[in-house]
C-alpha cells in the first residue's frame, strides 16, 4: 500500500510518485503501457483483432502516443453487441467481480474485473479521497447504490484502502440515513447532488442544525451538476463538496476526482489515457478545446478498452495544480453528446437551464424540463418549485418571478420557454440519478 506523503506544503498525497510525475516521465510510462494494452487487446479480444485488422493497424504500429489516433473508437453499442463476456481479455474464471450498466436502452454493458483490476480501482479511489483530506480517522457514509451498479463500490474499496470506516448504507432509507449521520458521527457523505439536496430538506424539516453534525466533506457524482448546484449543497450542509467522476465501462467511480482547489477533476493518467474529440468529425482536439472525452484503459487486465467514447463533454487542463499534482484535469462535465436536446434547431443541454434557474432566490433546486411538439414546432416547459416563502406571495409576485426566470433562461439558451412555478415538494424526488428531462415528442408524433 502506498504511503501518505506531503508533496506540496502540508497537502497530503496518497501516491506522490504517480501523482506528481513530470510530463516527460508520465508520457514515457503511458506509451509503454499503451503498447502493452494494445497488444493484449489484439491478442485476446476477438473484437479488437477484427477492428484493428480492418483499420490496418498492428500493435507494433503504436510507436508514439500520437499513434493512438490510428486505433478505431469503441462505443457503448460495441459493448452491448459483445454481451455478456465478449470483451473480456482473460478466461472467465479470472474475473472475480461483475458489474453492469442499467440497460435501460437495450442490453446492459458488462464490466469484468480481475483481482488486479480491483486493486487498481482501490488505488485510484484512495488517491481521490486523500485529495480532499479524508484519512483513516474518517467515517464515510456511502449512499451510492451497491449491487450491479458500480457507484457504491469504488468509494467503498478506496475508503477501505486508506483505512477509513465505511457505512455501506446505499440508497434510500432517508430517515435512517439521517439517524446514522447523527449517531455514527459521519464525517464524509457520498451522494448524488439531487439526493443530497433532498436529504438537506429532510434535516430542515426536522429542525436539525447542520452544525451539530460531524460532517466535514461531501463527495458527489453519478449525475450532471452545475456550479450553482454545488454551491446549494455547500450552503445547506455548511461543508465543501467535491465531484467524483467515473463510468462503469472504464472502471466505475475513481477515474477522476477533484482536489481541494475545486479547479477540475484530476484524471489518473497512469491508468487512463484521455483525449478530447469533436463528436461530429471525430477529429482529436488540442488541449483547452471543448469536446467529447475519450478514454483508453492503460492497465486494465480483465477488460481493456481502447479509445472508448464516453459521450461526456469537457476539456483538458494541463499544468501543475495548486495542490501539487501534475495530473491532467478535466473541467466539470457540461453535458453529454447524447443528452443534448435539439429544440427548434438549437442545441441545448439541461445544465444550461439549471444554471439559469439557480441564479434566482426563492427557487428550490428541483425542476423538470418537459419537451412537447403540439403542432409542428417544439415547445419547452420548465416546471420549477418555488420556496414556501415565495409560493405564499401574491399572484403578481409569482408572475413577476416567472417572467424573470423566462428571461434568464432565454438569455442562456437563446429560446423562449414556458415556466411554471409549482408548490414546494410537488416534483418527484430521486434517491439515485435525478430525471430532469421528459421528452414527449416521440409520443406525440
Amino acid at each position: 500500500m502506498a504511503l501518505l506523503e506531503a508533496c506540496s506544503g502540508d497537502k497530503m498525497i496518497w501516491n506522490e510518485e504517480k501523482e506528481c510525475m513530470s510530463q516527460v516521465d508520465r508520457e514515457k510510462l503511458q506509451l509503454e503501457r499503451l503498447q502493452v494494452i494494445v497488444k493484449r487487446a489484439y491478442e485476446n479480444v476477438p473484437y479488437y483483432k477484427k477492428r484493428l485488422d480492418e483499420a490496418g493497424v498492428k500493435p507494433e504500429d503504436i510507436q508514439t502516443l500520437k499513434d493512438i489516433e490510428k486505433i478505431p473508437f469503441t462505443t457503448k453499442t460495441d459493448l452491448r453487441e459483445a454481451y455478456p463476456f465478449g470483451m473480456f481479455a482473460v478466461p472467465r474464471r479470472e474475473i472475480v467481480e461483475l458489474h453492469t450498466s442499467s440497460g435501460t436502452t437495450g442490453k446492459p454493458t458488462v464490466s469484468g474485473y480481475t483481482k488486479g483490476d480491483l486493486e487498481i480501482w482501490s488505488e485510484c479511489m484512495a488517491r481521490g479521497l486523500t485529495m480532499v483530506g479524508i484519512t483513516e480517522d474518517d467515517v464515510i457514509q456511502n449512499t451510492h447504490g451497491y449491487g450491479l451498479f458500480t457507484g457504491g463500490f469504488g468509494v467503498h474499496y478506496g475508503a477501505q484502502k486508506i483505512g477509513a470506516t465505511v457505512i455501506p448504507i446505499s440508497t434510500g432509507q432517508t430517515k435512517r440515513q439521517m439517524e446514522i449521520m447523527q449517531d455514527f458521527g459521519t464525517t464524509v457523505l457520498i451522494v448524488t447532488p439531487s439526493y443530497g439536496l433532498y436529504l438537506a430538506e429532510e434535516f430542515a424539516d426536522e429542525n436539525i442544525d447542520m452544525d451539530d453534525l460531524d460532517l466535514k466533506v461531501i463527495g458527489f457524482g453519478a449525475e450532471g451538476w452545475t456550479q450553482e448546484m454545488r454551491e446549494k449543497l455547500e450552503s445547506k450542509f455548511h461543508v465543501p463538496a467535491y465531484n467524483i467522476y467515473g463510468l462503469t465501462e472504464i472502471m466505475g467511480p475513481g477515474v477522476g476526482l477533484e482536489c481541494e482547489a475545486q479547479d477540475g477533476l484530476h484524471i489518473f493518467e497512469d491508468h487512463f489515457y484521455p483525449e478530447i474529440i469533436d463528436p461530429q468529425t471525430h477529429e482529436t482536439l488540442p488541449d483547452g478545446e471543448k469536446g467529447e472525452l475519450v478514454l483508453t484503459t492503460l492497465t486494465r487486465e480483465g477488460m481493456p478498452l481502447l479509445r472508448f467514447r464516453t459521450k461526456d463533454i469537457t476539456r483538458l487542463k494541463r499544468g501543475k495544480c495548486e495542490c501539487g499534482r501534475t495530473l491532467v484535469r478535466i473541467e466539470r462535465i457540461t453535458g453529454r453528446s447524447d443528452d443534448m436536446m435539439k429544440i427548434r434547431g438549437v442545441s441545448i443541454f439541461p445544465s444550461q437551464i439549471e444554471k439559469a434557474l439557480l441564479k434566482i432566490d426563492g427557487l428550490e433546486p428541483h425542476y423538470q424540463i418537459i419537451v412537447t411538439r403540439p403542432g409542428h414546432l417544439d415547445e419547452l416547459e420548465i416546471q420549477v418549485e418555488a420556496s414556501p416563502e415565495l409560493f405564499s406571495d401574491e399572484v403578481k409576485e409569482l408572475v413577476g418571478i416567472t417572467k424573470k426566470i423566462e428571461e434568464l433562461v432565454h438569455s442562456e439558451i437563446g429560446l423562449r420557454v414556458n415556466v411554471t412555478l409549482v408548490e414546494p415538494r410537488t416534483l418527484p424526488r430521486s434517491k439515485g440519478k435525478a430525471v430532469r428531462v421528459i421528452d414527449k415528442r416521440e409520443v406525440d408524433i
